[in-house]
């Protein structure tokens, strides 16, 4: 199972009921969180999570509405006794971005470990988590995310009673480990069924509508996206600073068909977005206009 909330959903500044901008997926006991923006600390009180085991955190680009709220978010996992490394993925620049940030963080007992996207579209798995970053079009290098809970294929125990392997070999096979039992190799795909389907949740945020987030969303369980503006007539407005509006967001879902959509990070003009999103479910039924706190738990096929 895949618990997912959405954290903060406003854009450039915080407002009384709707911090900056934050995601939070937890899976088999890890953390992860998608950008920090101010208030994601009080967002995470609110929800009753925690953030010692904050493993990893995804950074979609260097605007302070993204990322303002982390040297708080480290000093804070660092008071609570913290040691494990953390992970940390962004842009070019990460590294120099964050120990900047950290003059007021410069002490914490636990390592941070920096990985930069250097590509257009790039890979990482961690902590059971494979991360697909993706360039997305703003005004400074930014990525959207997809956050992906494979899931491997069904142990076949008549298969591996006909090769006569012992079953104190069969947890290694599951886990994707060959083993050598009396001079013959045998590998887990001798023994495992097809792979099932896992878990994906998309999240993008502060670009204009490109193929690239087509291609990410696809067959998403969830797919977050930016929606900046939902009034009528703020279309030249969302080309100049490089958003999207709630219909540009709509027909993404439409062309991609993820099984839901939420739209975040609203303008601070934007005080209702859900007298707006008329529009986004002509075009994709199954959207929500997400909300600080809104969470589900994904659960896998057959569960």
């Amino acid at each position: 199972m895949l618990d997912v909330c959405l954290l903060g959903t406003g854009g450039m500044m915080p407002l009384p009921r709707r911090w900056l901008t934050s995601l939070m997926c937890r899976y088999n006991g890890s953390h992860l969180l998608i950008d920090c923006g101010e208030g994601t600390q009080v967002a995470v009180k609110q929800k009753g999570w925690s953030f010692k085991p904050i493993d990893i955190i995804c950074i979609t680009h260097f605007h302070a509405d993204h990322i303002s709220g982390l040297p708080g978010l480290l000093l804070t996992m660092g008071n609570a006794e913290r040691t494990e490394p953390l992970t940390i993925i962004g842009p070019k620049g990460l590294e120099r971005v964050v120990r900047a940030l950290r003059t007021i963080a410069p002490e914490l007992p636990f390592p941070i470990r920096f990985l930069e996207i250097t590509q257009q579209e790039q890979e990482f798995q961690l902590s059971g988590y494979r991360i697909q970053a993706f360039r997305v079009n703003h005004n400074v290098p930014c990525y959207g995310y997809s956050i992906e809970i494979d899931r491997n294929g069904k142990f076949d125990l008549e298969r591996a009673r006909k090769l006569n392997i012992p079953v104190q070999n069969w947890n290694k096979l599951q886990h994707g480990e060959s083993v050598e039992i009396d001079g013959k190799i045998y590998t887990p795909d001798m023994v495992m069924g097809e792979a099932r389907k896992g878990l994906k949740v998309t999240y993008v945020t502060d670009t204009r509508p490109v193929d690239s987030i087509v291609k990410a969303a696809a067959g998403a369980d969830l797919f977050i996206c930016e929606g900046m503006y939902g009034e009528e007539g703020k279309e030249e407005k969302a080309i100049g600073y490089k958003h999207m509006t709630f219909r540009e967001a709509a027909e993404l879902a439409a062309a991609a068909q993820p099984k839901e959509m939420w739209l975040t990070h609203y303008s601070p003009s934007l005080i209702k977005p859900w007298e707006y999103m008329e529009q986004v479910t002509e075009l994709f039924p199954n959207a929500k206009a997400g909300k600080d706190g809104m969470s589900i738990d994904l659960k896998f096929d057959e569960e």
